[in-house]
């Protein structure tokens, strides 16, 4: 669920967790990694990382060359369920914030779903949709040009932290 982020409380998020995922292959399912950034009265508090064993268990050409991940990383990796059942302490009673929200719930509730988990129906938040309507000036919004614009420079780019960690100083500026 998407919150209207205009108005007077548009500054108003203070505690939630920035997610990002990387994926295997064209399956939103195919998880391979995941970074999450704690954000608690402004301030980031904890964050995580790890590999994920995708579900399906391949890797495309085109996904590897964004983010530099083959399968030989993440044969030994947990698989889903495992790896969310150390996020899920984090992250209670937060709202998720992503850079392209659609995507990162997409990629979350389709995990969920292969493995048959029930999905808890996270509250979400969208700094794309924000940069968006905020920052028309720049050129484009994707992450990296949204960071610097908001003072943070993103230095290992579809990274699932480092993306995680853009995202979270991007929602302290505009959220």
């Amino acid at each position: 669920m998407e919150k209207n982020l205009d108005g007077p409380h548009s500054s108003a998020l203070k505690d939630f967790a920035a997610i990002d995922f990387e994926t295997a292959n064209g399956e939103r399912s195919s998880v391979c990694s995941v970074g999450v950034v704690v954000v608690r009265g402004g301030e980031i508090v904890d964050s995580f990382y790890s590999l994920i064993q995708p579900e399906p268990n391949y890797y495309s050409y085109w996904c590897s060359r964004v983010h530099g991940l083959c399968s030989e990383d993440t044969d030994e990796a947990p698989v889903f369920p495992e790896v969310w059942k150390q996020i899920e302490p984090l992250i209670a009673g937060l709202p998720l914030v992503a850079h392209n929200r659609p995507f990162d719930e997409s990629c979350l509730r389709a995990a969920f779903r292969v493995y048959q988990m029930d999905y808890p129906e996270y509250e979400f938040y969208d700094t794309l949709c924000a940069s968006r309507r905020k920052l028309r000036h720049l050129p484009n919004h994707q992450l990296h040009t949204v960071a610097a614009a908001c003072g943070y420079r993103l230095e290992h780019h579809h990274h699932a932290l480092a993306d995680a960690e853009a995202c979270a100083h991007i929602a302290r500026k505009l959220l």
